[in-house]
């Protein structure tokens, strides 16, 4: 195609210009709108036994007041989407997906983390198993896997290996370990009700 001044444009060079032109008004409205208009507000976490109050944009997501504010960086972000489970934490002792929830939602709330599942140096027993099956080959999912275990053994609804895979469906894991996972879970959960019964 031949444009002003008698240099040639190609039709990749026509697309990208009309994107581009495309894109300012919209970027201009969203400006005018107030769309990138912070509304600050102070929250209190306290994560894995620490006391931490931040100055936060009430849009950031638990996930990102944790791994950005705190400086946690255990816990992972996947698909940022509430899918994959690479973000599971503990929250009153409960398992949620932290890409989903907002850490205003959550002042004053107990939240563990991977990094808060250890006790004076000593691996959590999850951590353990989870070592001692192989259950982890790139190890992304992990920490969301664990967590997530810890939160199911817990709950004291699962009995079964099958009822672990249910309750587990949420975390994914990219590499398949699964049957190893499941086998971990089995043994810290079978070695919790032994203990509990005797």
């Amino acid at each position: 195609m031949q444009g002003p001044g008698n240099f040639e444009l190609s039709r990749r060079d026509v697309l990208k210009l009309g994107a581009a032109a495309s894109a300012v008004p919209l970027v201009a409205n969203a400006q005018q709108a107030g769309v990138d208009a912070a509304v600050m507000s102070s929250v209190t976490l306290n994560v894995n036994g620490k006391t931490h109050t931040l100055q936060i944009d009430t849009r950031t997501t638990l996930l990102d007041a944790v791994r950005e504010h705190v400086q946690l960086t255990g816990t992972k972000k996947g698909c940022d989407h509430g899918q994959c489970g690479a973000c599971t934490v503990l929250v009153d002792g409960r398992r949620i997906v932290s890409c989903l929830t907002l850490a205003v939602m959550k002042d004053g709330a107990e939240i563990t983390t991977i990094e808060g599942l250890a006790t004076n140096g000593e691996l959590h027993p999850l951590q353990k198993a989870f070592i001692s099956h192989d259950g982890f080959q790139c190890g992304y999912c992990t920490p969301g896997q664990i967590c997530s275990a810890v939160g199911l053994i817990a709950e004291g609804h699962a009995k079964t290996a099958d009822e672990i895979r249910e309750l587990m469906s949420g975390n994914v894991c990219r590499c398949g370990c699964y049957p190893n996972i499941v086998a971990a879970i089995e043994e810290v959960m079978h070695g919790a009700s032994a203990g509990s019964s005797s």
